[in-house]
C-alpha cells in the first residue's frame, strides 16, 4: 500500500515537471498563415488512341475534256444571246464536232449582249431557221487566227455560214494602227483582244452582230425586161394584071390576037363572033 501511494507521488511530480519544462521552452505561438489559393492546372486531355484510318487523299484535277465552244463563251460572263442562239441553232453541236475531228482551229467573233440590244427590236425572230444558222455560222472562221496573224491574213475570210462572193457571206478585216475592224458590206465593227485563245480556239469580243450580205444586203434592182418585138405585118400579094387582048388587023384581013404572050391569028367573022 505504501509503495502504490509513493509511486503515485512519484509519478505526479514528474508530470508536473515535465509540463513546466515544456511551457518554459515553447516560444510564442506565431500567427495562422492562410493558404494562397492557386489556379487550377488545366486539364490536357489525353492524345485518342491511333486507330487504322485510311489516308486522306487530295483529289486529282480533273482532266481535260473536249474543247466545248459554249464553256468557253460562258467564260467571258457577256455572251448568253449568242449562247442561247447557239444552242437553239444546234450549230454548237456542230462546231464541237468540228473541233474535235479537225487541226484546222476556230476563231469566232462573238457578239455580246450589248451587241444585240444594238439590233432593231424583232430582227433575230423575224428570221426563218435557215438564215438563223446561218446568221450564227457568219461569226465562225474554220481556222485559228491569232491577233498577229491578221496582218497577213487575205481577204474576204471563209466563214462557217458558205461562200465568201459578193452576195454571199462576205468577211473582210482592216487594221488601223493597233485597232482591228470586220465588215460584211452591211455594217462594220471594232474588234477587241482575244478574251479567250489556246492554240486551237481564238475567240474575239466584237461590238456589234455581223450581219452577212446575203440576209440583210440591199438587193440589186433587175432591169425591165425588154418589149416583144412588134410581129412585121405579112407582105402584100403582087396583083395580077388582067389579060389584055390586042387585035391587030393583018394585011389579009386577018385578026391576030395576042393572049398571055399567045398570038392567035384567025379571020374577022371569028374575031367578032369572039368579042360579041
Amino acid at each position: 500500500m505504501m509503495n502504490r501511494i509513493v509511486f503515485s507521488l512519484l509519478l505526479t511530480l514528474q508530470f508536473h515537471f515535465h509540463f513546466s519544462t515544456t511551457l518554459a521552452q515553447s516560444p510564442a505561438a506565431s500567427p495562422a498563415v492562410l493558404p494562397v489559393p492557386t489556379a487550377p492546372s488545366p486539364v490536357v486531355a489525353a492524345p485518342p488512341v491511333p486507330t487504322a484510318v485510311s489516308p486522306v487523299v487530295a483529289p486529282s484535277p480533273a482532266p481535260a475534256g473536249p474543247p466545248n465552244i459554249t464553256k468557253i463563251l460562258e467564260k467571258g460572263g457577256h455572251f448568253s444571246l449568242f449562247i442561247r442562239l447557239l444552242k437553239s441553232t444546234h450549230v454548237d453541236a456542230q462546231i464541237n464536232s468540228q473541233l474535235n475531228n479537225s487541226n484546222n482551229g476556230l476563231t469566232v467573233f462573238a457578239p455580246s449582249d450589248n451587241a444585240f440590244s444594238n439590233l432593231k427590236p424583232g430582227t433575230i425572230n423575224s428570221l426563218d431557221d435557215l438564215k438563223q444558222s446561218e446568221l450564227v455560222q457568219f461569226h465562225f472562221v474554220p481556222t485559228y487566227i491569232s491577233a498577229s496573224q491578221f496582218q497577213t491574213v487575205s481577204n474576204p475570210l471563209r466563214t462557217q455560214a458558205g461562200e465568201n462572193r459578193p452576195g454571199q457571206f462576205p468577211l473582210n478585216v482592216t487594221i488601223a494602227g493597233n485597232q482591228l475592224n470586220v465588215s460584211t458590206g452591211v455594217m462594220n465593227t471594232n474588234v477587241s483582244t482575244p478574251f479567250y485563245s489556246d492554240n486551237q480556239i481564238a475567240a474575239y469580243e466584237v461590238d456589234n452582230v455581223l450581219l452577212p450580205w446575203k440576209i440583210f444586203g440591199t438587193p440589186v434592182p433587175t432591169a425591165a425586161p425588154e418589149p416583144a418585138p412588134v410581129p412585121l405585118p405579112p407582105p402584100a400579094k403582087e396583083k395580077q394584071e388582067p389579060a389584055t387582048v390586042s387585035t391587030p388587023i393583018t394585011q389579009n384581013g386577018a385578026v391576030s390576037l395576042s393572049m398571055h404572050g399567045t398570038v392567035v391569028t384567025m379571020g374577022l367573022a371569028v374575031v367578032a363572033s369572039f368579042l360579041l
